[in-house]
């Protein structure tokens, strides 16, 4: 299960880009908190403090309680989270506010395993990977922090699909109207280039016949003429 986050915020007074570029002056980021049938709250976090949950590497998919507020902590999940085009430094977070079991849709990174029993890796093929992450409908306290997706038995040229994950309890696909690829067995570059070669050599040898076979058949024509 991803591990809950915990982020201290201070509600604002003013809003706009004025007050939100002299709050980033300050060290603090703009951000927003909304949903759950609740009027939205305009609050700033501590950059630094959001910068260290940035990175732990599973934040949008964690639930993050914000505290400080009055009251007792406000529990969300992360939404969006917009960067700086040139520094990448955070400049607005929206959060959505959720109850405890609320039912949420978050993605949640996929982690291959048994490459060992690939048949086609051992081949010397390349695990070509569609999705790095799955979109999931799960309860907010069972949020999991990655799904892990076996890829025994999978030769080259095959691949592997929502139908053949097993996800936790509890845990769904957000997509439901179609199989997905999640990850293909590519064969690897030197096959490639082999299985090139001799199709373009049984093309050449195909042309090179071709004239002969006219020639035979002008001659059996001269032939009929006599």
């Amino acid at each position: 299960m991803s591990d809950t986050l915990t982020l201290s915020a201070e509600t604002r007074d003013r809003v706009g880009k004025g007050a939100s570029r002299a709050l980033r002056r300050e060290g603090r980021v703009p951000a927003v908190i909304y949903g759950n049938n609740q009027e939205p709250t305009s609050i700033h976090l501590d950059e630094r403090a959001l910068y260290k949950a940035l990175h732990t590497g599973h934040f949008m998919n964690s639930v993050v309680m914000i505290e400080g507020l009055g009251g007792k902590a406000i529990r969300t999940l992360p939404k969006d989270v917009s960067l700086d085009v040139v520094t990448e430094r955070p400049v607005h977070v929206d959060f959505l506010r959720i109850s405890e079991h609320a039912t949420v849709t978050v993605s949640v990174p996929v982690v291959f395993a048994d490459e060992d029993a690939s048949p086609g890796l051992k081949k010397g093929g390349v695990l070509n990977v569609v999705r790095h992450e799955l979109e999931v409908v799960c309860d907010a306290a069972e949020i999991p922090s990655e799904i892990t997706v076996s890829v025994k038995g999978l030769d080259l040229g095959e691949s592997l699909h929502i139908s053949a994950v097993t996800l936790p309890k509890g845990v769904a696909s957000a997509i439901e109207d179609r199989d997905f690829t999640i990850a293909t067995i590519a064969a690897p570059a030197a096959l490639v280039s082999e299985q090139a070669e001799a199709a373009e050599a049984e093309a050449a040898g195909e042309t090179e016949e071709a004239p002969a076979a006219d020639g035979d058949a002008a001659e059996g024509e001269a032939k009929d003429g006599e």
